[in-house]
């Protein structure tokens, strides 16, 4: 299993929100061009960008500067947030960024992304679904930047793409998501038992590399980190199964 370095981006500094709350917000004294070189010296092949001012607002306002670090052709980027028609992807991919990430639109248009994964191609493209669990812990995502709340289901989401060319799919359980907490692994083993053709990322409540190792024995293929890494909570002596330039 990859381990997956994230920054997430706003008003374009390094910060982390606490469960999708944009009021919790913990800002970073870091560059962000400068936490790239530190994921890359540590050993990471792969950085997952998200730009949040993007998923809130429907439009990339941080897209300069996610250009300009891809543009250092240190590390594979993928990059989500705001991201809602096939030319923001055009253009993110004609800089430099490998992979794009969609979110709302998957849940809110799904026709529409068929499409472009076709056009795209599936490597390409990750989809990406935040859910937040019902009373019956039925996963059901929420789309706009963790703003609005919908009936579809993880599950009825995933069916729309069933034709479509799809590898990978990034799934964030929103009430872990920055909490560390430890991650959802009943909801992945579930997600990986329904759908095990698919590359499946996990975001929300890593804390430890025994979380790590939990994700990767359920079948995970990749695993968002974001607060225990700029925090050190991770073992940095334990992560090398799962930084590929370690």
């Amino acid at each position: 299993m990859l381990l997956m370095p994230a920054i997430d981006l706003r008003g374009g500094h390094c910060v982390r929100l606490l469960r999708g709350d944009f009021a919790a917000e913990t800002r970073y004294d870091v560059e962000p061009a400068a936490l790239l070189d530190r994921y890359r010296e540590l050993g990471a092949r792969w950085l997952h960008v998200v730009d949040l001012d993007g998923a809130r607002e429907g439009r990339q306002s941080n897209r300069d500067l996610i250009l300009g670090l891809a543009a250092q052709s240190a590390l594979h980027l993928q990059v989500g947030g705001g991201i809602r028609d096939s030319t923001t992807i055009e253009a993110l991919l004609h800089g430099g960024v490998a992979r794009v990430v969609v979110g709302s639109a998957a849940v809110m248009k799904p026709d529409q992304v068929l499409m472009w994964l076709r056009r795209f191609g599936a490597d390409a493209i990750t989809l990406a679904f935040d859910v937040r669990l019902d009373e019956h812990r039925v996963p059901r995502c929420v789309t706009h930047g963790w703003q609005l709340q919908t009936a579809t289901t993880l599950w009825q989401a995933l069916d729309a793409f069933r034709s479509a060319p799809l590898r990978h799919v990034l799934c964030t359980d929103v009430e872990r998501d920055g909490a560390m907490s430890g991650p959802n692994l009943d909801l992945y083993q579930e997600a990986v038992r329904r759908y095990p053709d698919i590359e499946w990322q996990a975001s929300g409540g890593v804390r430890s590399t025994a979380d790590l190792q939990a994700l990767a024995g359920i079948g995970v293929r990749a695993t968002i980190s974001g607060r225990a890494l700029l925090e050190d909570t991770l073992d940095r002596g334990e992560l090398e199964p799962f930084l590929p330039n370690a």
